[in-house]
């Protein structure tokens, strides 16, 4: 085996040696380059346009921005026909990972370079990856689902970003960047549907200035029946969702130099979990037991050593490949999440070199869960017992914002300084009620009463409000402080030579208590302050026009607190993470080829892991009893020691090779290892040495796309075909678990008839799209939690789905 310190070595000198492999072709070419602005000779193809990123908190070319950054413009959300940020779980940008939390749509995990949490799904715990819109921190996992408005590109800045972007950011940050009202009126609608009953419709519209005030207003609806249906008839099914928002944005330019936007969005998404399905039984190979009463023990014959498993109910069957249809029916209606929020960003233009900015921002996500889909598949059968465990919880978060920035330039110097304020007040409570009840011998089930009579317990309890038995409830608040600066030194003497220098520092207070476990008030108590300095260090080196190479060094951290899982709100420390990365950035042909490049070093310690656990026997072993912690769910987080080892490299590559043909391929390498950690959870595995690993991230994935454009006429009409295809290696699900799901491969395409000319000023596009266009079917989240008990449950890709779209722009 290969030592930790040979591969950093290996992976980084490695990237360089390529970069440098490729420099003398590319610089030869690069020399007799046209200037940019120049057009494309008769008969040859276009260059590959610039791209702006505002990754530094001024916009650049990402060329010549020294971080590992991927753009998706609106070409490609269209294309893609990504309508959510869950629709880039398919690996557009291979070292980006989104998977849900559990089965539910509510809550997405967001992870990139092997920076992925298990559950920040908490009231007092944190992601590892920011998320941003416009600038704006979002604060929780709850919400972020929801569709998107009018987007101008999503920026993935990989790696730490701990300077500019500050707390919980690690593995690097998600920015959503809106369109700006331009204060000329005209607009785009759009029209849609597909298989599954999909439909969908936006509206886009500028108005004319007036008074120095321009305003935009946005309005987005989309709509999907469930893949898997359930044979309950008043039940919604699996892997449905129902969403619509409207934003409207205002940009007041009152006097040269000053700019004022304002924004309200509100947003409500309503959706039902991937379907769990039973993928094996009896996989250990136990003896099969026979029930007397509700007493499992050993057949005529046989013996119980270690354990007998519960036979299979008649109505349960195993499928190992995607259903369609449920084999049992149960209660499912939507989870419902709320968000809503108005910010304020003023820019006042000083002078040529400084301008300050202010952005003011409050945030809310309000999400109602109804998780209701592991049926019997995730329970052994009883005789007369109750099953599918319908988890329940209901989230209330608010958070205010305030950054203020300088951001100006000297010679040979471009700096920016600021300061940030985050305050987030968030409370959950949550119920994990049993929905059905079998017959004797599993042949038949009825439905359990939403509403219960007499007094809540764990064994009398509904799903409804009144009736709920609280398995947990808790509440924290976070006020975060932090001041930054970062300056880039040019000099005149060497001004190929770019030297960057910044550092934040971050103050973190959070409180919080847990007040309710298992239908006890408690008092557990969590209080947490903690302040760090994040440096970074970055020095670039343009070697000819267009050949650009970077070494860095940056650092990173996530935000300790409490898990509410537990049983008594055991607190964690922060997990930080230092970075090494070198870097090169290559534009070559005249820039009909792009090739970006990136290897990376990073160390992170006090691993924040998670071992969870849900209380699947109904009856005390050996007994009839009731066991009063049927369904409940606890998780406990323990500090891994020592350092966590991941390391990677990254490849673009976007090219032009004739004329209205462009190529692009992207790959991702990441290693990870996280050192062997005590189990925390009470109990017989306390303290039990256990391997864990990082979650949903492929050691290899890769993703590849062609875009052909045919021009028709000369009215700028032209037909469009893209095809995208998406792989990633089998990954773990699960922190505390050595299962892994499967390898994916993921094909989408799109055909459109664009730009058809209506009038002088309106065009219209015809497309069709499909997503997983060959069907293909793999498990993206697996548990054999329960292999002892029952077998293997798991989570399926959504099947193929496709549609035509009408997009009207006036």
């Amino acid at each position: 085996m290969r030592s930790s310190s040979a591969l950093r070595l290996q992976l980084l000198l490695g990237t360089a040696l390529f970069a440098t492999i490729l420099t003398p072709a590319a610089a030869m070419a690069a020399a007799d380059a046209p200037p940019a602005a120049a057009a494309a000779p008769d008969g040859d193809s276009a260059p590959i346009p610039e791209i702006v990123v505002t990754a530094t908190k001024r916009e650049t070319n990402l060329q010549k921005t020294p971080i590992a950054i991927s753009v998706l413009s609106p070409s490609v959300i269209a294309d893609r026909h990504v309508q959510s940020l869950m629709d880039l779980a398919d690996g557009a940008v291979p070292s980006l990972r989104i998977a849900t939390f559990e089965a539910r749509q509510s809550a997405l995990t967001i992870g990139i370079r092997g920076i992925v949490p298990f559950d920040a799904n908490q009231t007092a715990r944190d992601q590892g990856v920011g998320v941003y819109i416009d600038g704006i921190y979002l604060g929780r996992q709850q919400g972020l689902n929801a569709a998107l408005f009018d987007v101008e590109r999503i920026e993935v800045l990989r790696g730490p970003q701990g300077t500019l972007f500050g707390r919980n950011t690690e593995g690097g940050a998600l920015s959503i960047v809106t369109k700006a009202p331009t204060g000329k009126f005209g607009g785009t609608v759009v029209a849609g549907a597909g298989n599954y009953g999909s439909h969908s419709g936006e509206v886009h519209l500028n108005l004319p200035e007036y008074a120095h005030i321009s305003v935009k207003m946005d309005g987005v609806i989309q709509h999907q029946d469930p893949t898997t249906r359930d044979p309950l008839a008043s039940s919604i099914g699996w892997n449905a969702y129902n969403r619509v928002g409207g934003r409207i944005s205002a940009r007041w330019k009152p006097i040269d130099g000053f700019t004022a936007d304002f924004s309200f969005d509100k947003a409500k998404d309503e959706n039902t979990p991937f379907y769990s399905q039973l993928v094996n039984y009896n996989p250990l190979g136990r003896t099969v037991g026979v029930y007397t009463g509700n007493v499992l023990g050993a057949p005529v014959g046989g013996t119980c050593t270690p354990k007998c498993i519960a036979p299979l109910a008649p109505l349960v069957g195993v499928h190992a490949t995607r259903q369609d249809v449920a084999d049992v029916g149960v209660p499912q209606q939507y989870s419902v999440d709320q968000t809503q929020g108005v910010s304020a960003r003023l820019a006042y233009k000083v002078s040529s070199g400084l301008e300050l900015r202010s952005i003011t921002a409050w945030r809310r996500v309000e999400t109602n869960q109804w998780d209701n889909s592991g049926g019997p598949e995730r329970v052994p059968f009883v005789p007369n017992g109750k099953f599918s465990r319908y988890s329940l919880s209901d989230l209330y978060q608010s958070q205010f914002t305030q950054e203020l920035q300088a951001v100006g330039s000297l010679p040979q110097l471009d700096y920016v300084a600021g300061l940030y304020y985050f305050n987030e007040q968030v409370r959950e409570s949550a119920a994990t009620p049993s929905t059905n009840t079998w017959n004797a011998d599993g042949t038949a089930y009825t439905i359990n009463s939403p509403n219960v009579i007499g007094a809540v317990t764990s064994g009398n309890q509904g799903w409804e409000y009144g009736s709920r038995f609280l398995q947990r409830a808790s509440q924290a608040r976070t006020r975060s402080y932090a001041a930054f600066g970062q300056a880039t030194y040019s000099p005149d003497f060497a001004s190929q030579l770019h030297l960057t220098v910044g550092g934040r520092y971050t103050k973190d207070k959070r409180d919080g208590v847990l007040y309710m476990v298992s239908g006890v008030s408690t008092n557990y108590l969590l209080s947490y302050d903690k302040g760090r300095f994040d440096p970074l260090v970055v020095l670039a080196y343009d070697a000819a026009p267009g050949i650009n190479f970077y070494g860095k060094y940056s650092t990173g951290f996530r935000a300790g607190g409490a898990n509410d899982r537990s049983s008594n709100f055991q607190p964690f420390g922060p997990e930080a993470v230092k970075a090494y990365e070198v870097g090169a950035k290559l534009e070559m042909l005249d820039r009909k080829l792009r090739v970006n490049l990136a290897g990376y070093v990073m160390d992170r310690s006090n691993t924040q892991v998670d071992f969870d656990n849900v209380d699947t026997n109904q009856f005390l072993p050996g007994t009839a009893i009731a066991n009063p912690n049927y369904n409940l769910h606890t998780e406990n987080t323990a500090n891994a020691p020592g350092n966590s080892k991941i390391r990677g490299f990254e490849a673009e590559v976007t090219a032009r090779p004739i004329d209205n043909v462009t190529l692009g391929a992207s790959y991702a390498y990441t290693y990870t290892d996280i050192p062997v950690t005590a189990n925390p959870n009470p109990g017989p595995t306390f303290g039990l040495p256990t391997q864990v690993f990082v979650v949903y991230t492929p050691r290899n994935a890769a993703s590849a796309y062609i875009d052909y454009s045919l021009p028709i006429g000369t009215a700028g009409t032209n037909v469009r075909v893209h095809l995208d295809a998406n792989y990633a290696s089998s990954n773990y699900s699960f922190q505390s678990e050595n299962v892994k799901a499967d390898a994916s491969f993921i094909v989408n395409g799109r055909i459109a008839l664009a730009d058809i000319a209506v009038t002088d000023r309106n065009t219209v596009t015809l497309s069709v799209w499909a997503r997983n266009l060959l069907n293909e079917s793999h498990i993206y989240r697996r548990s054999a939690a329960n292999a002892a008990t029952l077998g293997d449950y798991a989570n399926f890709n959504t099947p193929r789905t496709f549609g035509a779209e009408v997009r009207a722009k006036f």
